[in-house]
């Protein structure tokens, strides 16, 4: 016979039960990026959140913030660290003031195509997962932008022509590129670019040619030269705790959309590559591949900053670097 005392610990338990399954369900999720809708990341990434909340049968829907709408791109990896948001989007280099290792995708002529840029990250992922984690923060999954040029207002022949000119730089290596060739370094995030190149503050800069069809860069500079520097990564990462909040099946669900994101990013950013090409061409804009001399004296520029970089990072930076160079 059921006691009394026995319904209640049951009906206890079903409520308990009840609850747990229900803060399950309305497991809502804010997702700042700091690029436009348009751009390919943020249309992968919101059919990352799409797939999510199908997987997921709704119980964890995603709430995509584009173009820095939410927090601007360089607050967005503090905000999933303290909370604010649960997941979000950054450009991994821009952190490598905090850990060098943050900063080997940006190193120029180290990788410079999407086969090299892969391998990069295969064997430097593992390393770059662990010293997120000492902040709170998974790795879902990177997608490589396409290959970095220099935009410039003026023709380029030579890095002399470089001097004194205002350089847009969106993390330390370009910074240091920019003090290397004597231009001077200015701090623009993408979402103000535009801005910035309409009131004169950055004249020259180097970024993908996905940027420069985003920000319609062709309205205040005109030659674009397609030197292949190297392809940095967008991470897509999210707060360890929030995740760990997620029950068994939804956190599954997040890793196989992530990993479908990541394939798919990464091939129709190699699609794309050449399209923005086109769309910078078609715009008036002079497309080259840079004066030989001005690509020797980049890659001596490069050489310089991998062997900065393995000075910084010691043991299991050359570690990471011999293995990618075999």
């Amino acid at each position: 016979m059921v006691t009394m005392k026995q319904w209640a610990v049951a009906g206890l338990a079903a409520t308990v039960l009840s609850s747990a399954g229900q803060v399950m369900a309305q497991q809502k999720w804010d997702m700042p990026t700091g690029y436009p809708a348009a751009n390919f990341h943020t249309e992968n990434i919101h059919q990352f959140a799409k797939d999510v909340d199908q997987a997921t049968a709704g119980k964890l829907k995603i709430t995509v913030h584009d173009g820095g709408s939410l927090f601007k791109a360089n607050e967005i990896k503090r905000s999933v660290q303290g909370g604010q948001a649960q997941i979000g989007e950054i450009i991994i280099s821009g952190y490598s003031n905090e850990n060098p290792l943050f900063g080997l995708d940006s190193i120029p002529f180290l990788a410079t195509s999407y086969t090299e840029a892969q391998k990069l990250w295969s064997i430097s992922r593992a390393a770059t997962e662990a010293a997120l984690a000492k902040q709170g923060i998974k790795v879902l999954y990177s997608v490589a932008w396409p290959p970095q040029g220099i935009f410039s207002a003026k023709p380029i022949q030579t890095v002399a022509d470089l001097k004194g000119v205002k350089w847009r730089a969106y993390n330390p290596n370009t910074s240091r590129i920019a003090q290397l060739v004597g231009a001077q370094p200015v701090t623009v995030q993408a979402a103000e670019l535009t801005q910035a190149l309409a009131t004169g503050a950055v004249t020259t800069f180097m970024t993908s040619g996905a940027t420069g069809y985003d920000s319609k860069v062709w309205e205040q500079v005109k030659y674009y030269y397609d030197v292949s520097a190297w392809l940095p990564k967008n991470l897509v990462i999210v707060s360890q705790k929030a995740f760990d909040g997620l029950d068994k099946p939804a956190q599954a669900a997040l890793t196989k959309a992530a990993v479908d994101a990541e394939a798919r990013g990464w091939k129709v950013s190699a699609e794309k590559n050449g399209w923005y090409l086109d769309q910078l061409r078609k715009n008036g804009m002079t497309v080259d591949a840079g004066s030989p001399a001005l690509r020797a004296e980049l890659k001596k520029i490069g050489d310089s900053m991998v062997a900065d970089w393995i000075k910084q990072t010691g043991a299991d930076g050359q570690a990471i670097i011999s293995a990618f160079q075999k």
